[in-house]
């Protein structure tokens, strides 16, 4: 069987592409910090590039790359330092207001059963008894598989500490030679393809530095918006909660979830009454109608144009492939994938095979 030249081109390819999935696929675990490093690297480059312009070549840089580097973990380490307090606000919090909870659950719920007729014999001693039984005993099996797998599990520990070692290894030296390493991997491609490629790069690389620039303003204004709404009804954890919602937005409907089950947790064993309820339904009601409905739209931009329904769909994919750097990567990816989609759409309807 005889191939045409744009068939055989097609099946190299096709061959190619195939041959990169297999291999991302099965060094997925070796190629993980690589990937977090470039994604970082691509982020934090235009500051690096900015710094150094700045002082037009008289101070190294190396020196540019440390400073970006240090204050990007600095920033990462003070967003996860935000849930420290949440832990060890709500930890004495819980035992104090959890029996309190449950009287008001007990005195609520009696008569409303009696009322429909349902006659129910509660016994608040036991039912606390039988919670407190509870949490100690998850209390101490968290913390006996926590040390057993520290003790057992040896291995795992530390790939995790590697990859904490290697993360900012590898983003040093990307942010060091990004333009270099961009450079040889644009010389691969084949000189007839150079022009479509390079007029796809320029399209991906403003559709990602669009929504790159717009999630993270969206961040802050959510960040703060968030923290000022729960400390304005007195919530003691206000701040911490609500700047770790509004951070945690880069990953869409995760975030914004753990954001509202900590504040409504925060808020009942604070209360202990309905008032944490209405908080959290006023405050992530309007922050959420805020957000989707102008700050997204104008801020991020129509030009992404994912469906809601395909970013559910990017995420849950890409996390499953990918685990939970998928789930960071899922957006930006799908956002160049979306500009390869068009060209593709465009060339098939400009192409015989639609018009006839």
């Amino acid at each position: 069987m005889q191939f045409t030249s744009t068939q055989r081109r097609a099946l190299a390819w096709f061959s190619i592409a195939v041959v990169a999935v297999l291999a991302l696929w099965l060094l997925g675990p070796v190629l993980t910090p690589f990937v977090v490093a470039a994604v970082l690297a691509y982020m934090l480059t235009p500051l690096v590039d900015r710094l150094d312009n700045l002082f037009r070549g008289r101070v190294p840089r190396v020196l540019a790359v440390a400073v970006v580097e240090l204050l990007f973990i600095v920033v990462l380490l003070a967003i996860l330092l935000l849930i420290v307090p949440i832990l060890f606000k709500e930890a004495p919090l819980m035992r104090q207001q959890v029996p309190l909870l449950l009287d008001s659950l007990t005195n609520w719920l009696t008569p409303l059963l009696a009322q429909l007729g349902v006659k129910v014999s509660l016994d608040p001693t036991s039912i606390k008894a039988f919670v407190f039984k509870y949490l100690n005993a998850n209390v101490e099996d968290a913390l006996g598989s926590l040390v057993s797998s520290v003790r057992l599990g040896g291995s795992l520990a530390m790939a995790v500490l590697g990859n904490l070692v290697l993360i900012p290894v590898a983003l040093f030296y990307l942010l060091m030679d990004w333009d270099r390493f961009i450079a040889q991997l644009v010389s691969l491609v084949p000189t007839r393809a150079r022009p479509g490629f390079d007029s796809f790069v320029e399209e991906a690389d403003e559709v990602l530095g669009q929504y790159l620039r717009g999630q993270l303003l969206v961040m802050l204004i959510m960040a703060a918006f968030y923290a000022i709404g729960l400390s304005l009804f007195g919530l003691d954890l206000g701040l911490p909660i609500g700047l770790f919602t509004g951070l945690a937005m880069f990953v869409p409907y995760l975030g914004f979830g753990v954001g509202l089950v900590l504040a409504a947790l925060a808020g009942l064993l604070q209360f202990a009454s309905i008032k944490a309820l209405v908080m959290v339904a006023v405050v992530y009601g309007i922050g959420q109608f805020i957000e989707s409905l102008f700050l997204t739209p104008r801020l991020v931009g129509e030009r992404i144009g994912l469906h809601p329904l395909a970013v559910i769909f990017a995420l849950l994919a890409f996390g499953q492939v990918f685990g939970f750097v998928g789930i960071l990567v899922a957006l930006p990816v799908s956002a160049v994938l979306l500009v390869a989609i068009r060209r593709i759409r465009g060339s098939y309807l400009a192409s015989r095979l639609y018009q006839g």
